[in-house]
C-alpha cells in the first residue's frame, strides 16, 4: 500500500455496444499500490466487468474506479420522471426505460424525439439557445471557459477545443447517450455491492472502514488534444510521454503495445495514469450540497472536490 492509503486505481473505457463487440471495446487500465504495476486488459462483457470489479474491491476496498460515461441526465429530466435522486433514476433506467429510449420507432415503441442521432437530427428544442437545456451543468463546465484559463495554463491547453456532449445524443459521432444509459444498471449494481458514488456520496477510501469509490470521467479531459483514432498520433503521444514522464518510462512494453493497438485501450491507459497521478485527491472528495449537482453529478477532473 502507498503512503496515501489507496490500494488500487482502475480506469474503464466504456462501451454501449449491445452485442459481442463490448468484449473488444471495453478496456480497463489499472494500477496496484502493492506492486506499483500498471496493467491493461479487455475481453469482458459489462456483466463480467461488474463481477470482476466487485471482486477486486473485496480484495482492496481502498480502490477508485473511473468510468467513461455520463452518470445522469439534466435535473429537469429526472424530475419529469419522478426521480428524486440519481439512484431512483438508475432504477428507472434499469427497469427497462433505458432500452425504450434507445429503441427506434416500431409498432410497440413510440420514440421520445428528444433522444437524437443518425438518422434523426437534433430536435429543435435543443438547438441554438436550447442547447444548454440538453446538457448537465457539468457537461457545460467541461467546455473551455475563461474560468478554466485563470491561473492554470497547462489545463487550459489540455482542454482547448473540447465541446460539451449531451446524454440525449444516442447516435453519430461523439454520442455518449447509448453507453450512459446502458451503464446505469451497471452503476446501480456497483453501488448495491458497496461502492460509494461521487459526488452523490462522499468518498470513504481513506476511512478506517474503507469503501471503494466510483467516479465519472471524460477521457478527452484527461488525454488532452490527440487524434486518438490514429495509430501514428497515439504512437507520437505515448513516445513523448515516455521521454518526459518517469511513470510512463517504467511501463511494460506489453502495456504500451496494447495502448498503441486501439483507441479504447489508449484511453484506458492514459486515464488510469492520470488518476494515479492525482490519487491523493480521491480521499478528500465530498458529497455535493448543490441541489442541481445532486441530481446531475460531476465529471471528475483534477482539482474538483465537490
Amino acid at each position: 500500500m502507498d503512503d496515501l492509503g489507496l490500494q488500487r486505481v482502475v480506469a474503464v473505457d466504456w462501451s454501449g455496444d449491445k452485442g459481442p463487440g463490448q468484449r473488444k471495446k471495453i478496456w480497463a487500465g489499472g494500477w496496484t499500490a502493492s506492486t506499483g504495476k500498471v496493467w491493461l486488459e479487455s475481453g469482458r462483457s459489462r456483466e463480467e466487468l461488474l463481477v470482476w470489479l466487485v471482486e477486486l474491491a473485496r480484495e482492496t476496498p481502498r480502490m477508485v474506479v473511473g468510468i467513461d460515461c455520463c452518470f445522469s441526465f439534466p435535473g429537469w429530466f429526472l424530475a419529469e420522471h419522478g426521480c428524486a435522486t440519481v439512484f431512483d433514476f438508475w432504477r428507472h433506467v434499469a427497469d427497462g426505460q433505458g432500452e425504450r429510449w434507445l429503441a427506434r420507432e416500431g409498432a410497440e415503441v413510440a420514440r421520445d424525439e428528444r433522444f437524437w442521432g443518425a438518422p434523426h437530427k437534433r430536435p429543435e428544442q435543443f438547438c441554438g439557445a436550447g442547447l444548454a437545456r440538453s446538457m448537465r451543468m457539468t457537461d457545460m463546465e467541461n467546455k473551455i471557459t475563461p474560468k478554466m484559463l485563470e491561473g492554470d495554463p497547462e489545463r487550459a491547453a489540455k482542454v482547448k477545443g473540447i465541446t460539451p456532449k449531451s446524454p440525449f445524443q444516442i447516435g453519430g459521432s461523439g454520442s455518449v447517450g447509448t453507453g450512459s444509459l446502458r451503464a446505469m444498471p451497471f452503476l446501480l449494481g456497483m453501488r448495491e455491492a458497496g461502492f460509494r458514488v461521487w459526488p452523490f456520496e462522499a468518498s470513504a477510501v481513506g476511512a478506517k472502514r474503507a469503501a471503494p469509490l466510483l467516479v465519472e470521467m471524460y477521457t478527452r479531459l484527461l488525454t488532452g488534444a490527440v487524434k486518438k483514432s490514429n495509430e501514428g498520433a497515439r504512437r507520437t503521444y505515448l513516445a513523448a510521454k515516455r521521454r518526459g514522464d518517469a511513470a510512463y518510462a517504467g511501463l511494460p512494453r506489453a502495456v504500451m503495445a496494447k495502448a498503441l493497438g486501439s483507441e479504447d485501450a489508449f484511453d484506458a491507459l492514459v486515464c488510469c495514469m492520470e488518476m494515479v497521478r492525482w490519487r491523493g485527491e480521491f480521499a478528500a472528495l465530498k458529497a455535493t450540497r448543490d441541489e442541481v449537482l445532486r441530481l446531475e453529478g460531476i465529471t471528475w477532473r483534477p482539482g474538483v472536490t465537490g
